[in-house]
């Protein structure tokens, strides 16, 4: 890999994957779907947005952690907020200014929002990390947050998903990554200038309506597996003697379901080895990759962070005892597409593993059916546009009364959505 004197990476990183969840085999079963072809999408739980959640509320949740953790200097060093989402809440105001207000950070600070579908992540961290690469600031720190929901909701007069795959609901989470980015590494160190990235016009997945997803789900496989490859082969352009099997301890996926990512791996191992047969393939698969679907199954596809789902999963779980080099594939539709790279340590693994993540997830609410349908009727769905409204945090007050005891008994606060007056949205911290 190239070498740099300058060092940029993740300092700190957190993962919200919201209040609640349902397992998804369960969901599979009552949509009445074909449970052979779903177990091979390597799919366990997805994350479920309650209506008083939305991206801003996931958001805050995710960095707050990590602004709370920081000196009075740190936070005032934060100098860029990059949002990165494809559920936005305004198509002309920037959530980073909700997230930015109750982060309580310092108003000399430049607040935007991106969107490119599932890459909008990587598109915000490689802003960040040129931002600190170029000095023009030197010892700012750049709060980078992946932020988005599934929109699934049936409405009053037809019991019909507004989502047009039925694959996709089981899949589809809600959660939040949350990153600060500079000079200090601690969590993952970049390779500086080792990135490929490759894009095209194509209509495989589109959101045409604030409100629902469409798209071709064969012509969307196609085009991950194909910027999979085409992305690699100009990081090799870029990074002399680069093997997709050797040069990488691990390797890190955007993961709509983890049956995705195995297929990819699949054919990208077929493409750089010679008489390589499935079983050697599958170890592989098994030693570099799955590490990184563990998390990944239990929040569901969360768009842009999940590739940093992945990379979380990876050094929580891997093997660690020297430094280790991981390769990240990052897809969005439409598309967009980059393959870059970067070296975890021990280190690392000791910070991720004091952030508690898997505590967390395995303590979340279990929606059951019932429930499920209740969080996705109309009436109960915040849609992009409303106007005026008022949370009710008893539609379902079994799961309030879960989060107000697990909030005290750990010691957390929490924000959620509480009102909506004129457009404005108003949020409290309940603890």
């Amino acid at each position: 890999m190239r070498k740099n004197m300058i060092k940029v990476g993740i300092e700190a990183i957190n993962l919200y994957g919201g209040s609640v969840f349902i397992d998804v085999i369960e969901l599979a079963k009552y949509r009445k779907l074909d449970t052979v072809r779903f177990e091979n999408l390597l799919m366990q739980q997805k994350s479920v947005s309650l209506p008083y959640e939305d991206p801003v509320s996931f958001a805050i949740n995710a960095a707050a952690p990590l602004i709370d953790n920081l000196s009075n200097i740190d936070k005032n060093s934060i100098e860029l907020i990059i949002t990165c989402s494809e559920s936005g809440i305004d198509f002309g105001k920037s959530m980073s200014t909700y997230i930015h207000h109750y982060l309580g950070l310092n108003r000399n600070c430049r607040l935007f929002e991106l969107k490119q579908a599932c890459y909008s992540c990587t598109a915000g961290l490689q802003m960040a990390i040129n931002f600190i690469l170029s000095k023009v600031s030197p010892g700012a720190k750049a709060l980078v947050i992946a932020t988005d929901i599934s929109r699934f909701f049936v409405t009053e007069d037809k019991n019909e998903l507004t989502m047009e795959w039925a694959f996709f609901e089981p899949s589809g989470g809600a959660g939040a990554v949350a990153m600060l980015i500079s000079d200090k590494p601690e969590i993952f160190q970049f390779d500086i200038g080792s990135n490929g990235y490759y894009s095209f016009e194509v209509m495989d997945t589109c959101r045409p309506i604030p409100d629902s997803e469409a798209g071709n789900a064969d012509l969307s496989l196609l085009s991950y597996l194909d910027c999979c490859a085409q992305s690699f082969k100009e990081y090799k352009k870029r990074v002399p003697n680069v093997n997709y099997k050797t040069s990488f301890d691990y390797l890190s996926f955007h993961t709509p379901f983890g049956g995705m990512v195995n297929g990819a791996h699949r054919y990208m191992m077929r493409q750089h080895s010679s008489n390589i047969d499935k079983i050697d393939i599958e170890k592989d698969f098994q030693k570099r990759v799955k590490l990184g679907l563990i998390f990944c199954q239990k929040v569901g596809n969360i768009m842009g962070g999940t590739i940093m789902v992945s990379l979380i999963s990876i050094i929580e779980n891997g093997d660690f005892n020297f430094p280790k080099r991981i390769g990240l594939f990052s897809y969005g539709s439409g598309c967009s597409s980059e393959f870059y790279s970067g070296v975890a340590t021990s280190i690392s693994q000791k910070k991720i593993k004091l952030l508690n993540i898997k505590k967390y997830l395995d303590s979340r609410y279990q929606l059951n059916i019932n429930e499920y349908e209740v969080l996705i009727k109309d009436k109960n769905v915040v849609k992009f546009g409303t106007r005026d409204a008022v949370l009710d945090t008893n539609i379902l007050p079994n799961i309030w009364k879960f989060i107000k005891k697990s909030l005290k008994k750990n010691n957390q606060k929490r924000i959620f959505l509480v009102e909506i007056k004129g457009f404005y949205r108003r949020y409290k911290w309940f603890n």
